[in-house]
């Protein structure tokens, strides 16, 4: 069974972490909004997001999610694969090393071992850009701490 062509991925182009690798046999608008929103639990939601020009990022439902969440989509220009590059490597190497690599009998298979792929990535795979460091010992490095609060004394 092969998702080559219905994945949706998601990476952070500061840490160059893979965020999402998420198969199906399709990823209309709505199953996309609710990755989003699911990612954003954790990250927040982002101030912009760099997307291709794909049916279900340039919807009316997608257009309405970003203005409601006040997050920019900036497009790539087609066939400008270039201005979308960080996500395009990311993509050639779930190609390479993760779809070509293996058989799935079915999609909860592949999503498994997409999730393991996913971690895997993050946490073995080094990046020149990031001084040869994973995108985990990459933001190890930064203090993330909660917004600061309104003091109620005052």
């Amino acid at each position: 069974m092969s998702f080559a062509d219905a994945r949706l991925t998601i990476m952070d182009e500061f840490s160059r972490c893979g965020l999402a690798l998420e198969l199906n046999y399709s990823s209309p608008s709505k199953s996309v909004i609710a990755v989003l929103d699911e990612l954003a639990r954790t990250y927040g939601y982002p101030k912009y997001l760099r997307v291709d020009n794909g049916t279900e990022l340039t919807s009316k439902a997608m257009q309405q999610w970003s203005e409601e969440r006040c997050v920019e989509l900036l497009f790539a220009q087609p066939g400008k694969p270039t201005q979308n590059a960080y996500i395009e490597s990311f993509n050639s190497r779930v190609r390479a090393e993760f779809l070509n690599a293996h058989w799935f009998r079915s999609l909860l298979q592949a999503r498994n071992a997409a999730d393991d792929w996913k971690h895997a990535y993050n946490t073995t795979h080094s990046h020149s850009l990031l001084g040869y460091m994973t995108p985990e010992e990459f933001l190890a490095r930064y203090e993330i701490t909660p917004a600061p609060q309104k003091s109620l004394a005052a």
